[in-house]
């Protein structure tokens, strides 16, 4: 990946497009199923581009409840877009919400002075429910029904890949029904940074111009778009990510942990708790954060068995707590380097 960034073929970006950065664009939009894409430095850039397009000024928007455009980029969708968020609980499973919940909140009475909602953000994965993945046949059930109420879709994507991998679809088959799509290149592909965020031509067209005046305009931004083009060379790579979740999953339950099975790389463990526990696995050398009430763990390229091993001997049993972890002053083992929080970058 390295190599590949300081080998890029590279152009102004910002005055007549990088042509490395332009491959990209042309690449991500291709496999989204959409026309045409734009990079973005970041996943909270690409979604606020997203949503200042979709959103008037004290309009309302839809999303479910958790969701990565409410709770983790600073309330950005009402300060920048101006947008009115409305959470929707999880009818459809952790993470899901279904077209009736759908069509029952986008209905107003007709009154002037009613709040008017014209947007639905999805989410797929869901990071906060644990990488919960929403099928096509789900997808596109959800985002019909906001159509017909004539609801603009957006998806956050950031972890879309983690999706098409574990349902064993391309991606454009979960990107059905959607207006704009945002997909991140690092986290678990390991990219050292960007997003894209694709849709219509006319869309990526005020895009580009909602990226500069948010500052996210690059000169040579071929030497990122290159780390790019090789992160989706990773994506078949995330498949390990997925089955080292279940066999770190698995060996806590083993060892009396409440575990949710996970479905991507993501594992969350119910405890009493969290702060305390989190603090006694960082004690142990198990890297973990708080996400929803749960204790998150997350798999990524750097992690090998013997790291799932490693960590599960640190942790051990429960305690008594929750907090009760093992071989906080063992120094036998491979270090144990379970990432949460920011994913791990992944070399290439």
């Amino acid at each position: 990946m390295r190599s590949a960034m300081a080998e890029a073929e590279t152009g102004d970006d910002v005055l007549d497009r990088d042509p490395t950065m332009r491959a990209l664009e042309e690449r991500v939009a291709g496999l989204l199923g959409a026309a045409d894409a734009l990079w973005t430095p970041t996943g909270t850039m690409a979604n606020i581009i997203a949503l200042m397009s979709h959103l008037g000024r004290g309009e309302a928007f839809l999303a479910p409840q958790g969701a990565h455009v409410l709770d983790f980029e600073l309330g950005t969708a009402a300060w920048l877009a101006g947008g009115m968020p409305r959470p929707l609980p999880h009818d459809g499973g952790p993470g899901k919400v279904t077209a009736t919940a759908v069509r029952r909140a986008a209905t107003s009475d007709g009154s002037y002075a009613a709040l008017r909602t014209v947007l639905l953000c999805l989410e797929n994965s869901h990071n906060a429910a644990g990488g919960t993945v929403t099928a096509p046949e789900e997808h596109a059930s959800v985002a019909a029904a906001a159509r017909a109420a004539r609801l603009a879709v957006h998806l956050d994507g950031a972890r879309l890949w983690n999706a098409a991998v574990a349902l064993g679809v391309p991606p454009g088959a979960l990107t059905v029904g959607a207006d704009t799509v945002s997909v991140c290149l690092s986290k678990g592909l390991g990219a050292p940074v960007g997003s894209v965020v694709a849709g219509s031509a006319e869309f990526v067209e005020q895009a580009r111009r909602l990226r500069k005046m948010l500052g996210g305009g690059v000169r040579q931004g071929g030497v990122m778009a290159a780390a790019g083009l090789v992160a989706l060379d990773n994506v078949d790579l995330l498949e390990a990510d997925h089955t080292r979740a279940t066999t770190l999953a698995t060996g806590l339950r083993e060892r009396g942990w409440r575990v949710r099975e996970p479905q991507t790389n993501i594992v969350l463990v119910d405890v009493a708790d969290v702060a305390g526990t989190v603090a006694a696995f960082a004690e142990a050398g198990v890297k973990a954060s708080a996400i929803g009430g749960k204790l998150r763990l997350m798999t990524h390229s750097g992690i090998t068995d013997a790291h799932i091993e490693a960590a599960l001997g640190r942790i051990g049993e429960v305690g008594p707590s929750s907090t009760a972890v093992a071989g906080a002053s063992s120094h036998t083992q491979p270090e144990s380097r379970l990432q949460t929080g920011a994913d791990r970058e992944r070399s290439a």
